[in-house]
């Protein structure tokens, strides 16, 4: 292993936009697993290196990962003693520290990948969020641009409900029953920041009957944007509608929508 490997790894997550935690060992006092300077990175997902394994390591994931989820961007430093009490036999002690790196980026779900759709994600790729394309049909994905995860699956629903809390989500698939079956799961799960389907307002009116017909309430159908798009920006071109939806998720992530 590298000294400096953990270097390459904070490059590779910087292109695909994930944030995590630097794990740095600060001193050593006794017998411990791995000496001072010792470093590891730690994402919401993965883990890469090691500060020695054992159950010092699985509490220091567990810390980094708590800092992910709650945002903090202040560093941390944390004292263990490596006795039996730890479950660990090795009886130093050790300090660790927990640098944040990468701002936490709003997740945005793009289900879609027609014309619009790959208008769209081309400017969502250049802006500070991590984009999730999803599309039922194979190959339909083209030229991906970089840092853009593509999900080809038979049930755009089922990403839907497991997505994070607070992610933004856009709905402009090829196909209208799929926009509403993608709209009622959204809406039935809510804890989005944004939910946008793209359409006329005679495909919002159609929607809002079938989905007060399935029980959603008026309130819950309130949150729904749908014609979506910032609507001083006009134009029907493919890359006209995209500037519009992505003026307007800008908007609500940066909190002025």
């Amino acid at each position: 292993m590298k000294a400096d490997e953990w270097l390459d790894v904070l490059m590779s997550l910087r292109e695909r936009r994930v944030p995590a935690v630097i794990l740095t060992l600060l001193q050593d006092k006794g017998s411990v697993p791995r000496e001072a300077g010792t470093k590891m990175v730690v994402s919401l997902d993965e883990s890469w290196l090691t500060i020695g394994g054992g159950n010092l390591e699985f509490q220091c994931i567990a810390i980094a990962r708590d800092m992910l989820h709650s945002g903090t961007q202040a560093p941390r430093q944390e004292t263990f003693a490596l006795g039996a009490r730890a479950g660990q036999c090795c009886g130093g002690m050790t300090q660790v520290l927990f640098e944040p790196w990468g701002l936490p980026q709003p997740e945005v779900y793009v289900f879609g990948a027609g014309h619009v759709g790959q208008a769209l994600v081309s400017i969502l790729a250049t802006l500070p969020c991590r984009v999730n394309w999803v599309d039922q049909r194979e190959g339909q994905f083209g030229a991906v641009p970089v840092g853009v995860r593509c999900h080809h699956t038979d049930d755009p629903c089922e990403i839907a409900r497991n997505a994070p809390d607070n992610s933004l989500f856009v709905v402009m698939t090829h196909h209208h029953p799929l926009d509403l079956a993608l709209a009622e799961t959204l809406l039935r799960r809510g804890r989005y920041r944004y939910l946008g389907v793209i359409g006329s307002q005679t495909k919002r009116q159609r929607f809002d009957y079938l989905l007060e017909g399935k029980g959603i309430a008026r309130e819950t159908l309130d949150t729904m944007r749908c014609p979506i798009g910032l609507p001083d920006v006009k134009g029907k071109l493919p890359a006209e509608i995209a500037v519009a939806v992505a003026g307007e998720i800008i908007a609500v992530y940066q909190g002025v929508a």
